[in-house]
């Protein structure tokens, strides 16, 4: 049966090079990088090697660079990390409300602790404008965090002018760019960004290993306490396979950046044509153009995105409805309706992520079993075919 793997914002493929770079850490060169005998010493040496690796692919330093277990925990850190940090000096965070759930719980668990946050509408393409960043700033304000990229809509933000005006008033910024690195070229330096959130399993490194970079003027509190391990910023022994799988992913990453964000553009643009063209009523989510390169998201109307996705794997073709971590939550997603999506068609959602490893022809089978699926769940419905409130099929409602 053929099929399409349209789901890499969830997980991606651990890479055949990146699978070989890490098996001899389980079994061969498995000895504890914080030893001092020679073979310890050696694994110290690989796991320092790869940080380089993945401090080259955002333009950073190696000692810039804190590994941690997932995106989710370098979120976590950052947030948390900077507010007990500079606590003395103030309380007030400022973030989008279109974040990851790890960076939005992180400033509500906060909240809890006498600080306080503003959460930042954005306009109906996903945008956090700069003058409402501007404004929303206060002189107790300690740190703005704004995602690079949402996995939900794709819609790549303006990191440059919201971290200019974070470096011109003194704040500290951090951006989450788990969905964005390995996708689309990012600096640090150039962007100015202080604090940045990755993932090894966004980049075909195992799952289970992320990293938090940070510049060195930043002062962070660690959030796991024990050992000097990461310069004392994250105690416990270190996932030196993990390690070293994502600095081979990053090194490939890095690599194939060039031409492989042309190649899954090509192929996004011919999704999402093919999509508008073959399915009524549906409603591209995000900015059609200032997006990720290999992102197509879509409202559906009078259908349930959970079904359509459901469906669509029976033919072998497997994408997503919201988050990795929100789609099982059954409400409706805080992403849609920041943009002004209506609740009845955010339930419609579903998310296509695609990978330099897909191909044109996987495309095509998805533009040809798609319609059908969603014309057999709208027979279904009891409100398709009803006075709905008409809207264009190629921008997100108001």
């Amino acid at each position: 049966m053929k099929g399409a793997y349209l789901d890499h914002a969830s997980a991606t493929p651990v890479r055949k090079e990146v699978l070989e770079a890490i098996v001899p850490y389980f079994s061969e060169q498995y000895a504890n990088p914080s030893n001092v005998y020679d073979i310890g010493s050696q694994v110290k040496q690989d796991a320092e090697a790869a940080r380089a690796n993945v401090a080259a692919l955002i333009g950073a330093s190696p000692e810039e660079i804190i590994f941690t277990s997932s995106g989710a925990e370098a979120n976590n850190l950052a947030i948390k990390g900077v507010a007990f940090a500079k606590q003395k000096k103030g309380n007030h965070l400022v973030v989008s409300s279109i974040e990851h759930h790890s960076v939005l719980n992180s400033a509500r668990f906060l909240e809890r602790l006498d600080f306080e946050t503003t959460f930042l509408p954005v306009d109906e393409y996903g945008f956090v404008e700069p003058a409402r960043l501007a404004r929303a700033i206060r002189p107790e304000t300690i740190l703005v965090s704004i995602i690079h990229a949402s996995t939900e809509i794709g819609t790549i933000e303006p990191i440059f002018e919201l971290a200019g005006i974070c470096k011109e008033r003194g704040i500290i910024f951090h951006t989450d760019a788990v969905a964005s690195v390995g996708s689309t070229p990012i600096d640090v330096n150039e962007l100015n960004i202080d604090l940045l959130s990755l993932s090894g399993a966004s980049v075909g490194a195992p799952k289970g290993i992320g990293a938090l970079y940070f510049r060195k003027k930043v002062r962070l509190m660690p959030l796991i306490h024990g050992g000097i391990q990461e310069n004392g910023r994250r105690a416990g022994t270190e996932n030196v396979a993990g390690i070293v799988g994502f600095g081979k992913a990053a090194e490939i990453a890095a690599d194939e950046l060039p031409h492989k964000t042309e190649q899954v553009r090509m192929l996004r643009d011919r999704l999402i044509g093919g999509i508008i063209e073959r399915v009524p009523k549906v409603t591209r989510t995000g900015h059609p153009e200032k997006r990720l390169p290999g992102h197509a998201s879509f409202c559906f109307e009078a259908i349930e995105g959970e079904a359509l996705i459901f469906m669509l794997a029976q033919a072998g073709i497997y994408a997503n409805t919201g988050s990795a971590c929100a789609s099982k939550a059954l409400k409706t997603s805080p992403v849609l309706g920041a943009i002004g999506i209506r609740a009845d068609l955010a339930q419609g959602s579903a998310v296509f992520t695609i990978d330099g490893s897909n191909t044109m022809e996987e495309i095509e089978y998805v533009l040809e079993k798609l319609p059908a699926v969603v014309a057999r769940l709208r027979s279904f419905s009891p409100i398709w075919g009803k006075d709905i409130p008409e809207y264009e099929v190629d921008v997100c409602p108001a």
